[in-house]
């Protein structure tokens, strides 16, 4: 829904865009586009969107985001990739997931950078940092890398009913873990998350949308710094924190 809401999140989002209007693409690693088997990386000029979702208003499947893409980009990001050891196609077909274009939109809604959506895998942590190291050496080309998932995200535990109700104690604690790890850089701590986050299991209770996060820090250099541009939660759990390294 923050596809069609002004709020304190779809405003940090612009300001973001606007902090990085010299960015010539962006290439976007999303928690709904994630399998097993070679990465895919989409390679069109122009893709379709994928409203893949279901319930929901219907002004929210009208909504149409037509960023172009970069095939000759999207060539140079498999070969990044190939090189890297990851096996890697080309797909000319597969469309923009919500995940891809709603955080695009909010930051870019002009729609006139270049998008590439790579896939994420279904691999280990080491493995998905690993991909952001391959793909590190795109932001010296200023190719703005953008990782869509979330922090806490565990939809049977969501309040619909009191969207800006209390947050429950278990999430603040493992998002707060998170975000302090993130800012010391503690890398092998949130590999081993599973086990040494307080509430693992009721935070991400499957790995998709925690997975990008990986990719984030594989791709981060030495010099970055953490600017958290929002934190706060929806629904009494669903973390809506993001953050840049730059």
């Amino acid at each position: 829904m923050v596809a069609l809401e002004e709020n304190g999140f779809s405003k940090a989002m612009r300001n973001m865009g606007q902090q990085y209007t010299d960015a010539k693409a962006i290439a976007i690693i999303s928690a709904h586009w994630q399998r097993s088997g070679p990465v895919r990386v989409t390679s069109w000029e122009h893709g379709p969107m994928i409203h893949d979702f279901g319930g929901f208003p219907k002004q929210l499947y009208e909504i149409e985001y037509p960023a172009p893409g970069s095939p000759g980009l999207a060539a140079d990001i498999a070969a990044a990739l190939e090189s890297a050891g990851q096996q890697t196609e080309l797909d000319p077909h597969r469309g923009l997931d919500h995940g891809a274009w709603i955080p695009a939109r909010l930051a870019w809604p002009e729609a006139q950078k270049p998008i590439i959506q790579v896939g994420l895998p279904a691999a280990e942590p080491p493995d998905l940092f690993a991909l952001g190291q391959a793909l590190r050496p795109f932001r010296e080309r200023n190719v703005l890398l953008m990782a869509s998932g979330g922090i806490v995200h565990n939809l049977r535990r969501v309040r619909f009913a009191h969207e800006f109700g209390p947050v429950d104690p278990w999430a603040e604690e493992f998002d707060t873990w998170v975000a302090e790890r993130v800012e010391a850089g503690a890398d092998d701590e949130l590999f081993a998350y599973r086990d040494s986050a307080p509430h693992a299991e009721s935070a991400a209770p499957t790995s998709e949308h925690f997975d990008p996060l990986f990719v984030a820090l594989g791709a981060r250099f030495e010099s970055d710094r953490v600017s958290t541009i929002y934190e706060g939660f929806r629904y009494g759990n669903l973390s809506m924190r993001t953050f840049v390294l730059g």
